[in-house]
Formats: C-alpha cells, sequence, structure tokens
C-alpha cells in the first residue's frame, strides 16, 4: 500500500499554505491574489505569478457581471466543462460555439481556424458577458477584432491562450487594448484550458470560501 494523503481537506489546506510560502502574494491587490491563488492551484506553478497581468477594476468587474447572470463564453469545450456550474453565483449560462455545425464551413471559407470562426458566432453575445480564452490565440485575437469593429464590450476578457505560435502576440495585443477593455491574462505561451476555468471559477467563489 502506499503512504499519502487521504484527507482532502487537509491537502488543500497543505496546497494552499505550501502556495503562500512559495509566491509573495503581498505584491498583489487583495482580489487579484485571491485570483493566482486558484491560478497557481491549478497549474502547481508558482513563477506564473511574474506573468500575470490585469487591469483595474478587473476582478470586481467580472464578480459583479457573474452576479447580475451574465453568460460566460468559452473557447473551447474543455474550457466550458472545467467551470464549476454548481458555484457560479446566478446560475450562469456557459456558451461555447466550438461544436456548432456551422463552424467548419465559416472556418474553410475565412480560411481561418475553427476557433476563430466561432468567436463570430458570439456576435450580439458579447456585451456584458464574461469571456473565457484558455486554447486558441486565434480566438483571441479574432475577438479584438470584433470589438474594434463593434461597440460589444464584454465584462471582463480572460485571456489564457496556450501555445508557441499566437499565444504570447494575442494576449500582449490585450493587454495593450485601447477598447478600454478589463481583462485578467496570464503573459507569454503558458497558459490553456485548466487556468481559464480556474479563472473563472475564482470569480464565481473566492478559493478561501471553497470546500476542498
Amino acid at each position: 500500500m502506499n503512504d499519502y494523503l487521504h484527507d482532502p481537506a487537509e491537502i488543500y489546506r497543505r496546497s494552499i499554505a505550501e502556495i503562500r510560502k512559495e509566491t509573495d502574494l503581498s505584491r498583489f491587490p487583495a482580489d487579484v491574489a485571491d485570483i493566482l491563488l486558484r491560478l497557481i492551484h491549478a497549474c502547481a506553478m508558482p513563477d506564473i505569478a511574474d506573468d500575470l497581468a490585469w487591469s483595474r477594476g478587473a476582478v470586481a468587474a467580472g464578480r459583479g457581471a457573474l452576479s447580475r447572470g451574465a453568460k460566460i463564453l468559452a473557447d473551447g469545450e474543455m474550457t466550458a466543462r472545467g467551470i464549476i456550474a454548481a458555484r457560479l453565483p446566478a446560475n450562469n449560462e456557459i456558451v461555447c460555439t466550438l461544436t456548432d455545425a456551422r463552424v467548419p464551413g465559416m472556418a474553410a471559407s475565412g480560411k481561418t481556424t475553427r476557433a476563430a470562426a466561432a468567436v463570430d458566432l458570439w456576435r450580439g453575445k458579447i456585451a456584458g458577458n464574461v469571456i473565457a480564452i484558455g486554447t486558441a490565440p486565434t480566438a483571441l485575437f479574432r475577438l479584438l477584432d470584433i470589438l474594434g469593429e463593434t461597440s460589444e464590450r464584454p465584462a471582463v476578457i480572460l485571456g489564457f491562450p496556450v501555445g508557441f505560435i499566437g499565444a504570447a502576440e494575442s494576449k500582449q495585443a490585450l493587454i495593450g487594448n485601447s477598447l478600454g477593455i478589463a481583462f485578467i491574462a496570464l503573459k507569454g505561451r503558458k497558459g490553456g484550458s485548466a487556468l481559464a476555468a480556474a479563472a473563472v471559477n475564482a470569480l464565481a467563489a473566492p478559493m478561501e470560501a471553497d470546500s476542498p
């Protein structure tokens, strides 16, 4: 028999204690530190703290939107499925258009990725909602293009696309946006659906209040 810790509450307590020991959270606003705790807990990489970027008021904007019943627009099924629906404050709808039957044809005709084509189906659904991008840089680039063409503004964009091509650049475009869009993002190549979902979960319920 392997000797390991079984108690979920104790595993959770020790995990949080380890994160706090390895990460200087004092340099972050309290609400941002809460988001960062959840992100590090999701990936076990305290070093991501150095790459976290956010706009002023982004956490409050996201939490306020969710409490008012905002939808969550997710770029992929893995991001959508990582969101803990039971902890959403207003039975918020989670929307992922990537599997829409129209997407393959749209991607082919537009000579783009399915992820980017799926974002075009968000038109008319963006305003006031929470957007979580955890996979495709092209989805974030396309979203920013759409926002530049329309007056729709989301409550907040959670930008965590991952990869070697376009990930860092798409997030930098988000961070440097001149449209006044609230955001939380992870600079560089790192990211992923688990982090995007973790960011939504942290907005929905502060980590310290969560049960393990």
